[in-house]
């Protein structure tokens, strides 16, 4: 409902005040209307008075008392209303949220979404960053369920950026949660948009938060979503195990919509390795409780994949029945991915029953909603274009105007004095113009100066060439002439490259590997040949075509043997793998199967003489100043690596360095 108010003695500021005032205070008149025409428990009552009494603040402070009536929409009407009329705001908040979400789980996303931003404009008046990340994420969530990607993205990505500003030694537990929300929901706008590997990094990141907060319904759900990109892949094992565990967890807290997705997840599974009577047996069972939630985002994919295994089955009239009850709930609930994934079975079931008019209508109509989809993700950017065009278009206008401006008042100025003023003035400016101009330049290039010093020393670490020399002098002193004379080629060979290359601001990338295998080499010395060091180039990729910063890898390399390798027994594993998109990025990783970064920082904090480590530092430097002059820049990626029982399994690094 919109409402306009024609006033003339009202202010343009005033106007969006007063709107919310009497949006508010219709909202309340429909609450108490709904509220006095039902009964509401007195018991209720006095748990809400009590609560607006001690007014808490905080998130979980008020949710530990509203918990068990959250999904009760009356009773948060009424909640709502009474912390209006005592103006208590953070219950305000927390009820149009809860409020939204309960219609969001009915498939009422137009409600959900003036609900959730309601909240949001109460929590930015109160300036609440935690109701603030909420009330975003949950506003995320409803676009993602209409497959509005990029809104949600835009959503999703607000609420972490705003949570991260919180340090994180002052972060409340409701505000970790809310941050690992964030990631979740970033990773399934990355799964919609079929980027499977960037979706998995986020659920793996938001899994070990939720695991050390001990969420039980966060490890349900992002252990789910990683299935989901695993089937996609076609990892269909991986996905059934990792399906099974969502559904244990869902199992322990009792959750019915979580078991609702898990079951229809595995039946999909079962689907597509043809066990189709394994997949209804869990599928019709599950059909009534996904009707009791009401919600149609649980509803329609049930209906679709019956509608699959009937088809499978050759049960062509129970298929079209149940593909046609699936796209009709999804097109009421406007939930567009699904509606497209039902067009197209409709089209594959309307081929084999020779109904060709009705296959090309269904195949025209997934087509369109897809398109859809894809432009509407694409309608923000574009809009984003278009508005810096426009900026720069006026900018260049002004300027324009503003020398012809010059100009006038040049011709209109008869005094040869005036003249010979201003040009003296602008010959000054133009001087100070250039004076500070050249110190800028002379500054960067002292800094690039300076940075390749630091880098030299860095490479030419008074430690390694000691530790390097002391090894090859021991073969010596053991008269293994070949093994001495080897590695004293081969060290000769890296100072030379060192050197050459100190002096160079990009070098070829096969030139870099070269040095690196040589640093390695050497290095390997010490630890009597026990690391296994691969280099693995993707194919397409020309090692000598592409450039890179000079010796940007050494830094990385040296950090895993000392700090993840060093102090490990067995098997020593370095692993350098070059990759390249279709976006000008090189991405180079290197992992280790070390320690990892948290055992080796106790370890160094027990040193009593602790090595400051700057290579990393310096490398950074660099690479911001080579990614100044091109479109895209750098970026440093450090991932913690672990297994299923989240032990330790070593270290990646990977730079994603641009090209172009």
């Amino acid at each position: 409902m919109h409402l306009r108010l024609k006033n003339k003695k009202t202010t343009p500021a005033q106007c969006p005040f007063q709107l919310d005032k009497l949006f508010m205070f219709l909202y309340c008149l429909l609450g108490l209307t709904i509220g006095s025409s039902q009964d509401i428990p007195e018991t209720f009552k006095k748990t809400v008075d009590s609560l607006i009494t001690k007014a808490p603040i905080d998130y979980l402070d008020i949710h530990s008392v509203m918990r068990k009536y959250k999904t009760d929409t009356l009773l948060m009407r009424y909640f709502s209303t009474a912390s209006l009329n005592k103006e208590y705001t953070s219950g305000q908040i927390y009820s149009y949220n809860e409020l939204g979400r309960a219609y969001r789980n009915k498939s009422q996303y137009v409600r959900a979404v003036e609900l959730h931003k309601k909240a949001l404009s109460i929590a930015n008046k109160a300036n609440d960053i935690e109701f603030k990340v909420a009330s975003l994420n949950d506003l995320g969530v409803v676009y993602r369920r209409i497959s509005s990607i990029r809104t949600a993205m835009d959503y999703n990505q607000q609420a972490i950026e705003l949570a991260e500003t919180v340090k994180k030694e002052d972060r409340s537990k409701n505000l970790q949660k809310s941050i690992n929300v964030s990631l979740n929901s970033i990773g399934n706008l990355y799964n919609r948009l079929d980027q499977y590997d960037q979706a998995i990094e986020y659920f793996k990141r938001s899994l070990v938060l939720e695991t050390e907060l001990g969420n039980t319904l966060g490890m349900a759900i992002n252990y789910g979503n990683i299935g989901k990109c695993q089937e996609s892949l076609g990892e269909l094992d991986e996905a059934l195990e990792n399906y099974r565990t969502s559904l244990a967890y869902n199992e322990q807290i009792n959750d019915d919509m979580g078991r609702v997705i898990c079951k229809t997840n595995i039946a999909s599974v079962y689907l597509k390795k043809g066990r189709i009577n394994e997949a209804e047996k869990l599928l019709l069972p599950t059909l009534p409780t996904a009707k009791r939630i009401g919600d149609g985002f649980l509803v329609s994919p049930i209906y679709i994949n019956l509608g699959w295994g009937d088809m499978v089955n050759g049960d062509y009239a129970d298929a079209e029945k149940n593909i046609l009850e699936g796209l009709r709930v999804a097109e009421k609930f406007n939930i567009r991915n699904e509606a497209a994934r039902a067009s197209h079975l409709l089209t594959d079931l309307y081929q084999k029953t020779n109904a060709y008019k009705k296959a090309l209508e269904y195949n025209i109509k997934a087509t369109e909603l897809e398109e859809e989809i894809v432009n509407e993700n694409t309608v923000r950017y574009v809009n984003d274009i278009i508005y810096r065009y426009d900026s720069e278009k006026k900018n260049s206008e002004i300027q324009i105007l503003a020398k012809e401006k010059e100009a006038v008042q040049m011709k209109l100025r008869n005094s040869y004095t005036t003249l010979l003023i201003g040009g003296i003035a602008l010959a000054l400016l133009a001087g100070i113009f250039y004076i500070l101009y050249r110190q800028y330049q002379l500054k960067n290039e002292k800094k690039v100066l300076t940075l390749e010093q630091s880098m030299l020393r860095s490479q030419m670490n008074p430690h390694f060439l000691f530790n390097s020399l002391n090894s090859i002098k021991l073969y010596i002193i053991n008269n293994e002439q070949k093994n001495a004379v080897h590695y004293l080629n081969k060290f000769s060979k890296l100072v030379r490259k060192i050197l050459e290359a100190s002096s160079l601001r990009e070098i070829p990338l096969a030139e870099e590997l070269e040095t690196v295998e040589l640093y390695m080499n050497i290095e390997n010395i010490r630890f009597s040949n026990e690391i296994n060091f691969k280099i693995r180039v993707d194919e397409g990729i020309d090692t000598h075509t592409v450039k890179i910063p000079s010796l940007i890898l050494q830094p990385f390399l040296e950090n895993a043997i000392w700090h993840g390798l060093s102090p490990k027994s067995g098997e020593k594993i370095v692993d350098l793998h070059i990759t390249k998109d279709k976006q000008d990025f090189i991405h180079i990783a290197i992992s280790d199967n070390g320690i990892g970064r948290i055992a080796a920082e106790k370890i160094k904090q027990n040193k009593v003489l602790k090595r400051k480590s700057v290579g990393i530092d310096i490398t950074k430097e660099r690479l911001a100043n080579f990614s100044k002059d091109l479109q895209n820049s750098f970026e440093v990626e450090i991932l913690d690596l672990y297994d299923a029982q989240q032990k330790p399994l070593g270290t990646k690094v990977i730079l994603h360095i641009p090209t172009i």
